[in-house]
C-alpha cells in the first residue's frame, strides 16, 4: 500500500481515494500511479500511525515540503492530517502543503480553514473554471452547483489562516477562462497556477 511518494524534491502523502469530484481530466483516469509512487489506490485508509510512520521512515528532513495530495480528497480526513501534521511537528518543520478541491466545508458542514492555522505552510485549492455552472460540468461535484461559490469562498477564509494559498486550474480550459480565473484569484487576494495536463 503507497501512502507515501517522492516527486522531486517533495515528499507526497496518499491518505485517501475518496472524492467529492469527477474531474473529466482527473489524473486517475490515466492509471493508478504517479511517476515511480506504485499504485495509488489503497487497498483501505492508514490510519494515522501508519502515516506518521511512513513519512518519519523516508526523513522529512530530505524534502523541501510535505504534500497532502494522493489519489483522492485529503480533506476527507481533515481530523487525522491535522493529527499527523501535529505529531510530526514534535520532531520537524518541514513545511507542509495540502492539495485540495475546496470542498472541506461542505463535506463538514462547518467552516474548516480556521483548523489549519499554525499548522500548513500553503493551501493549493483546485479552482478549475471561472464559473458555477461550467465548474459543475467538469468537476461533477456530489454537491453540484453549489460546489463553485464555495470553492472561492474557501480561498477567501484559507487567506486568513494560512500563509500561501493558491488556486490552480489545468491548461484543458480556454485561455479566456484562465484569465477569469486569475480575475476570480486577484479580487480573492490568492495566487493563479496554471498547471500542465498530465498525460
Amino acid at each position: 500500500m503507497t501512502i507515501t511518494y517522492p516527486i522531486g524534491d517533495n515528499l507526497y502523502v496518499n491518505v485517501t481515494n475518496r472524492c467529492t469530484n469527477r474531474c473529466d481530466f482527473c489524473i486517475r483516469k490515466n492509471g493508478d500511479s504517479v511517476g515511480g509512487s506504485g499504485s495509488l489506490w489503497l487497498e483501505r485508509e492508514p490510519t494515522v500511525g501508519e502515516i506518521v510512520d511512513d513519512i518519519k521512515r523516508r526523513g522529512p528532513e530530505n524534502y523541501r515540503q510535505l504534500v497532502f495530495c494522493g489519489y483522492g480528497e485529503p480533506m476527507m480526513r481533515l481530523d487525522d492530517i491535522i493529527a499527523v501534521i501535529k505529531e510530526l511537528r514534535k520532531s520537524s518543520d518541514i513545511p507542509v502543503r495540502i492539495n485540495t478541491n475546496g470542498q472541506a466545508d461542505l463535506i463538514f458542514g462547518k467552516p474548516t480553514a480556521q483548523m489549519l492555522a499554525g499548522l500548513v505552510d500553503t493551501v493549493s485549492i483546485s479552482l478549475n473554471d471561472s464559473a458555477a455552472g461550467r465548474y459543475d460540468a467538469v468537476c461533477h461535484s456530489v454537491y453540484g452547483k453549489a460546489a463553485f461559490d464555495a470553492v472561492v469562498k474557501y480561498g477567501e477564509d484559507c487567506k486568513k489562516y494560512v500563509p500561501n494559498v493558491v488556486f490552480s486550474v489545468v491548461d484543458v480550459i480556454p485561455p479566456e477562462e484562465i484569465e477569469e480565473c486569475r480575475r476570480i484569484a486577484e479580487r480573492t487576494g490568492v495566487t493563479l497556477r496554471v498547471r500542465k495536463m498530465i498525460k
